[in-house]
Parts: C-alpha cells; sequence; structure tokens
C-alpha cells in the first residue's frame, strides 16, 4: 500500500470506529469524549486484538490541527464583553480554585519527588474541569438556566484562558531548565500580555471592518476559506513569536468571536471542528497504555479521590469566599469536581517537552475518564450534602454565610472606582501597548529599511534624516498619546463625584493623572533620545513642550477620537447586528 493511502486507511478505520462506537455512548446517554478515547485505545499500537492504525506520526500530525480547531472554536463562544459583564465573583472562585488546587497538586507531587515545576503543572492540570462535559450534565439534568450554572460557566472559560496560558508557560520552561527559569516565566508572561492586547486591538480594528466592507461579496464558502486561513496564519504568527499553536487559534477565534458573523463563522466551521476533534481525541486514546496504568493505578486512584472530594471542597470554598451564598457554592464545587480535556492537553504538551514524565499522560487521561462518568452523579449529589449541612448550620450562621460578600457593598464611590478603574485603565494599557509596538516597527524595522535606500543618504543629511524620523514617529503615534492622557466626559463626572464624597479622593486622581503623564513622557522622551544627541535637560524640556502640543491639539484629538469610534463600532458589531 502506497503512503499516501495508508494515511487514508488509518483515517478510514479512525473514523468508522469513532461513528460506531459514539452511536453506541449516545445510546448509553454518555459523552462522546469517552466513546473517542476507547476508540483510540481499541485501534491504538497498545492492545493490538483489532485493526490497528498503521502510521502514528501522521495521526498525530493531524491531531495538532484538531488541537487548533478546538481552540479556534473554543476562542468563537468566546466573549470579552460577557466576560467582564459578570463582575468579580467568578473571577474570585476561578483563580482561588486554581491557586488552591495547585497548591494540592505540587503537595502531591513532593510527596512523590518531583521538581518544583512539575509539582505546579501536576496541580495545574487537576484544577482544569471539563466544558464539554458539564455542558452535556447541565442539558441532561435541565439545570442550565440556575445561578450556580451561570457561574460555572463563566469559571470554566477563566479555566480555559488559564490552561492556554499553561501551554505558553510550558515551552518557556522546556527551553529555560536552569536557574533563571523563574525570570524567564515572569518575561514570557509579560510578553503573553502584550501580544494578546496587541493581537486584539490590532484585529478587532481591522478584521471587522474588512468584513463589513466587503460584506456583500462574501458567500459561505469565502467566509469559510477566509476564517480558515486567518485561524492558520495567526498560528504561524504566534509561532514566531515563540507562542503556542493552541494560542493564535484562541486569539483569532475571540477576535472574530466580536465580530457580526461571528454565529455564522461557528456554524461553518462546526463540521470541520468536529472532524478534527474527534482525530486528536481518537490519538489521545492511542497514548492509554495498560501497563503503565497497571504500574501507577495507585497515583490514578490518588488523582480520582483528590478530583472527587479535594477539588470538590477547594472549588465550594473558592465560591464561597467569593460571595456566592452557601446552596450555589456547593453545587458550583461538586459539578467542577473532574479532570477535563485540557488537562490531556496539557499533558500532552508537557511530555513532548520533556517538562513532565511520560507516565502522566496516560495516569491523568484515565483519571480524567473516570471522574467524567462520575460527573452527573456528583452534581446530583452536591443538594443532599447541602441539605446535610443547612440542617446542622443554626440560621444564624447560614444567614452571615448567604450575606457575605468579598467585596463588601457596593457604595458610589466604590461604583465610581470600578467605572474609572474599566475604562481609563484599559485604555491606558492599551494605548501604551499600541504606542510600544509601533515604535519598535518603527526604530527597528521601517526606519533602517529607509536608511539603507542608497537615495535617501545621498540626498538628506544624518540630521535632518533624524529630525524625519522623529516627527514622522510624533506624528503616527499622537493620537494614542492624547487617549492616554485624556479624560472623558464620563470619567471628569465621576472624578467630582469622589471628590464631593471624600476630598481625600483628590490626592489620588492627582497620582493617576501625573502615571499617565508620565507614560506619554515616556515614549515622546524615548523619540527623542532615539534621534538626538542634546543634554538631558534640553530633550526634557522638548518633551513638556510636545506633551502640551499633544493635548492642546484639535486635530490628534479628532484623531483619537475618530480610532476610538470605530474600535467601539467593531466591538459591539455582533450586538448592533442582531
Amino acid at each position: 500500500m502506497s503512503e499516501n493511502l495508508r494515511l487514508v486507511a488509518d483515517l478510514a478505520l479512525i473514523l468508522t470506529s469513532a461513528g460506531v462506537v459514539t452511536i453506541l455512548f449516545k445510546l448509553l446517554k454518555q459523552p462522546l469524549v469517552l466513546g473517542y478515547l476507547v476508540v483510540g485505545f481499541l485501534v491504538g499500537p497498545n492492545l493490538n486484538l483489532f485493526p490497528t492504525v498503521k502510521d502514528i506520526a501522521d495521526v498525530e500530525a493531524w491531531s495538532e490541527i484538531g488541537i487548533i480547531f478546538m481552540m479556534f472554536g473554543l476562542g468563537l463562544e468566546f466573549s470579552f464583553k460577557k466576560l467582564f459583564s459578570v463582575g468579580s465573583k467568578a473571577f474570585i472562585t476561578a483563580f482561588v480554585g486554581i491557586i488552591g488546587m495547585i497548591g494540592v497538586g505540587a503537595l502531591l507531587g513532593f510527596i512523590m519527588g518531583w521538581g518544583v515545576i512539575e509539582s505546579i503543572f501536576l496541580g495545574g492540570m487537576l484544577s482544569m474541569s471539563s466544558t464539554a462535559i458539564i455542558i452535556k450534565a447541565f442539558d441532561d439534568l435541565k439545570i442550565k438556566g440556575e445561578p450556580f450554572a451561570d457561574l460555572t460557566m463563566v469559571v470554566l472559560i477563566i479555566q480555559d484562558i488559564v490552561a492556554v496560558v499553561m501551554m505558553v508557560l510550558i515551552s518557556t520552561v522546556a527551553a529555560s531548565k536552569n536557574a533563571g527559569a523563574g525570570r524567564e516565566i515572569l518575561m514570557s508572561i509579560v510578553k503573553l500580555i502584550f501580544f494578546l492586547i496587541l493581537w486584539f486591538v490590532v484585529g478587532i480594528y481591522l478584521i471587522p471592518t474588512f468584513l463589513r466592507k466587503f460584506k456583500k461579496y462574501i458567500n459561505d464558502e469565502n467566509l469559510l476559506i477566509i476564517s480558515i486561513g486567518l485561524c492558520f496564519g495567526m498560528v504561524i504568527v504566534a509561532n514566531s513569536v515563540g507562542f503556542s499553536s493552541a494560542l493564535g487559534a484562541f486569539v483569532i477565534g475571540s477576535i472574530l468571536s466580536e465580530t457580526a458573523e461571528s454565529q455564522r463563522i461557528e456554524h461553518l466551521t462546526e463540521g470541520i471542528k468536529n472532524l478534527f476533534s474527534a482525530i486528536f481525541f481518537v490519538s489521545v486514546g492511542m497514548m492509554i497504555e495498560p501497563k503503565v496504568l497497571a504500574e501507577y493505578w495507585k497515583l490514578v486512584l490518588s488523582l480520582v479521590l483528590i478530583t472527587l472530594i479535594i477539588k470538590a471542597l477547594v472549588s465550594s470554598l473558592s465560591a464561597l469566599i467569593a460571595g456566592a451564598n452557601l446552596e450555589d457554592s456547593i453545587k458550583t464545587g461538586f459539578t467542577l469536581s473532574q479532570i477535563g480535556e485540557f488537562a490531556f492537553i496539557i499533558a500532552s504538551v508537557a511530555v513532548s517537552q520533556h517538562v513532565m514524565p511520560s507516565y502522566i499522560y496516560p495516569v491523568i487521561i484515565a483519571s480524567s475518564v473516570i471522574t467524567t462518568f462520575t460527573t452527573p452523579y456528583w452534581i446530583k449529589l452536591a443538594t443532599p450534602v447541602y441539605a446535610k449541612l443547612e440542617s446542622r448550620m443554626s440560621p444564624r450562621t447560614k444567614q452571615r454565610l448567604d450575606e457575605y460578600a468579598l467585596l463588601g457593598s457596593t457604595s458610589s464611590g466604590k461604583k465610581s472606582w470600578r467605572s474609572i478603574f474599566k475604562s481609563n485603565f484599559t485604555s491606558v494599557l492599551i494605548f501604551s501597548v499600541l504606542s510600544f509596538a509601533i515604535l519598535y516597527l518603527l526604530f527597528d524595522f521601517l526606519f533602517p529599511f529607509i536608511k539603507k535606500l542608497p537615495y535617501v543618504t545621498d540626498v538628506l543629511p544624518p540630521g535632518l534624516f533624524n529630525m524625519l524620523c522623529a516627527i514622522l514617529s510624533f506624528l503616527i503615534i499622537s493620537p494614542f498619546l492624547v487617549g492616554i492622557v485624556r479624560n472623558s466626559p464620563k470619567t471628569l463626572e465621576l472624578y467630582r463625584n469622589l471628590v464631593r464624597e471624600n476630598r481625600a479622593n483628590i490626592i489620588v486622581i492627582i497620582v493617576w493623572t501625573l502615571v499617565r503623564f508620565t507614560i506619554v513622557f515616556y515614549f515622546v522622551f524615548s523619540i527623542l533620545v532615539k534621534f538626538f544627541k542634546y543634554t538631558k535637560w534640553v530633550i526634557v524640556m522638548i518633551a513638556v513642550a510636545v506633551i502640551l502640543m499633544f493635548v492642546l491639539s484639535r486635530r490628534n484629538l479628532n484623531r483619537f477620537s475618530y480610532l476610538e469610534r470605530q474600535f467601539k463600532t467593531n466591538l459591539n458589531g455582533e450586538d448592533s447586528n442582531s
């Protein structure tokens, strides 16, 4: 059989077997993911009772595409607006729960004699719950609209984001196994935040505008090709700057989710996502080794017990700390008590990067399968557990728990500060990232390229060339500098309310204003130092003058306002067209 037909034969075996087994799992009312894992175990190289896949390497390559489409689909279902509209409760629940389970996993790793990094990643895998399994359980139990279900779904989204970050960190750790690994991880996180903001802002500004301008020329076929092309293109961009394919696919999916065409794109790509996801999960099942499971059955049992009991407790306490009432906290905790599919994606990356021992992969898969089967029963168990606790608790204690809120009451002052932080701080962060990225492109790529052109050096003396480069730099980033220091009428009104409420607030407002002017001064100073050799005090004076020019310039303000309106129009495109 030729090489090409061998791949076709392997895919025929995988998909035919998956079709038959998943029908059986449908009849048994079990998640399809488990069916794919069973198929992988049956046709994989470790059982040899049935026809087996011949070329594992090709299947693994296809499974990598499966991860890309899974992350792309997750991004399409993701919404930054919805994420930030749920308030602080879900964020606190998610992060306290993740930190708690990382601590539990780290303790287990230390008991087994693992290193710090391996133990932390084990805890990270244990903190991941399964979005697909929980959604299926909610549908089957008809509890999707309950308050704890909404809280759980947002926590799952945050867990998925943390999982993407963990995959980025695994690559960083693999590349820097030395004494400076901690610094490398910190720099990797900073780099990740920088590129996420840059990609999201640029993507939101460009992609919806393109789709809107050419809407009448784009049919379903064009849209499918454009979407997949953008997905693969972003994967290449992410890889080129040192991040994983999964991150690139998730980012472009989340950008497209904010467009008016998001639901259409999700519908068009659903079949492709399901196909490659099936191949991925089958390839995961191929890695299940009975010998390894027999050798490490104690570890599997430990992970299952930790997930069902300790994770339920940690997640319940996390929700309670965040301010959920006792009943919702217990139901949320018991619902999150399983190991999700992201855990074995992380395990796969960690093993391939030699960050964790190879046996952790089948161990995590086995633990995930067991806890997946228990999920619907554990959700049902939460109600009698809550009833038992309530019966043993005094009414006063229960009332205190239900009325408790981590952030206290929502006074007008706190609301004002939150509004300022949400709008003002976010704008400063975004415009600072854009200014930094623009100056980096200008200083390291555009200006050096122009300087190498022979007719430029012949015509322009160095001093004049530097002056023109500085002026061009100022002109390009000036709208963003205006955005950093500008206060909207709404912000000014919030400032006035805060000062009326407490005159001491004026100190914080002044400090925050000085911080923003300092950021603008940094960019202006960077441009001047790059192109001029004057003494420092002269540069400082020039920088102050340029800042004042930006602040007072009506043209720059108009340019900034146009860019801001365009961005908000694109960001709210889905809402405006629904």
